[in-house]
C-alpha cells in the first residue's frame, strides 16, 4: 500500500499534467501540432491507456488542443534501430515535433545476460542520435530528446549500470545542445526524485515496476516531466 506522502506526491504529478499546458501551440499557426513519440518499450507501453503519451493526449485535450498524439515505440529498439525505421515510423507522418526518448536497450543490452544481445557503444550512441535528429530537422520538425532515465532505482548510483547511464545521458545532453534540440533530462528528474522518494533504497517500485518500464506514478511522472518541457518552448 502507498503511503500518504507517496499519493499526495503521485497527485500532484498527475495535476500538472492538467496545469499550464500550452504544448498544443509550439507548432507552426497554420497547422496544429503533431508530435510523435519516438523510442523503445517505454514508449510502446506509454501510448497503451494509462501510458505516459496517452496521459500527455488526455491532457492537451481537456486543454482545448488539437495537437495529434502519435506513439511510435517498439520493444527492444536502440538507438540503431531509430534510424532504421524513421522514415516510415516518424516522417511519414509529418510531424511538428518529434519527442526521442532512447538510450536504456543502448546500455542494458550490454548487461542483460541474453545471448547475443549488445549494445551500442558511446560513438555509435553519439552518431545514431545525431543522425535521427539530422533527418527530423531536415524534415522542419523540432527535436525534443530525452536522456535515458534508470536501470534501477537505487539511490547513489548504487545500481550495476548508473556509471554507463551517466556518460550515455551526457552525451545526449551534449548533442541536444549542440544540435539546437530540445533537452528533457529524464535522467536527472529521476535520480532526484528517487533519491527523495525511496527511503527503503528498494530497486524498484518507486516509478518503475521492473527497474526500467514505467508503473502509474512513472508514467504520470514522465508525462509531466515531457508536458514541462512543452509548455516552456
Amino acid at each position: 500500500m502507498k503511503s500518504h506522502t507517496q499519493i499526495v506526491q503521485l497527485v500532484s504529478t498527475i495535476a500538472l499534467l492538467f496545469a499550464g499546458c500550452a504544448a498544443g501551440k509550439v507548432a507552426d499557426a497554420d497547422r496544429p501540432a503533431r508530435i510523435v513519440f519516438f523510442g523503445d518499450s517505454i514508449t510502446e507501453q506509454g501510448a497503451a491507456p494509462g501510458g505516459y503519451v496517452t496521459l500527455i493526449r488526455e491532457a492537451m485535450q481537456r486543454r482545448g488542443s488539437a495537437a495529434e498524439i502519435i506513439g511510435a515505440g517498439i520493444s527492444g529498439n536502440k538507438v540503431e534501430d531509430l534510424q532504421a525505421r524513421i522514415d516510415t515510423d516518424v516522417l511519414a507522418k509529418k510531424p511538428t515535433i518529434v519527442v526521442v526518448y532512447i538510450g536504456i536497450n543502448d546500455v542494458w543490452h550490454w548487461t542483460i545476460g541474453i545471448p547475443g544481445a549488445k549494445g551500442s557503444t558511446k560513438d555509435q550512441f553519439e552518431s545514431g542520435l545525431r543522425a535521427v535528429i539530422r533527418k527530423v530537422q531536415a524534415a522542419g520538425a523540432t527535436v525534443v530528446l530525452c536522456t535515458p532515465s534508470v536501470i534501477g532505482e537505487k539511490k547513489a548510483g548504487a545500481n550495476p549500470e548508473d556509471a554507463m547511464l551517466e556518460e550515455y545521458s551526457a552525451i545526449s545532453r551534449r548533442v541536444a545542445g549542440e544540435t539546437g534540440s530540445t533537452l528533457c533530462d529524464l535522467r536527472r528528474a529521476f535520480v532526484d526524485h528517487i533519491a527523495k522518494n525511496n527511503p527503503a533504497d528498494a530497486d524498484s517500485g518507486i516509478l518503475t515496476t521492473d527497474r526500467v518500464h514505467l508503473n502509474p506514478a512513472g508514467d504520470a511522472f514522465v508525462a509531466a516531466e515531457i508536458l514541462r518541457v512543452l509548455d516552456a518552448r
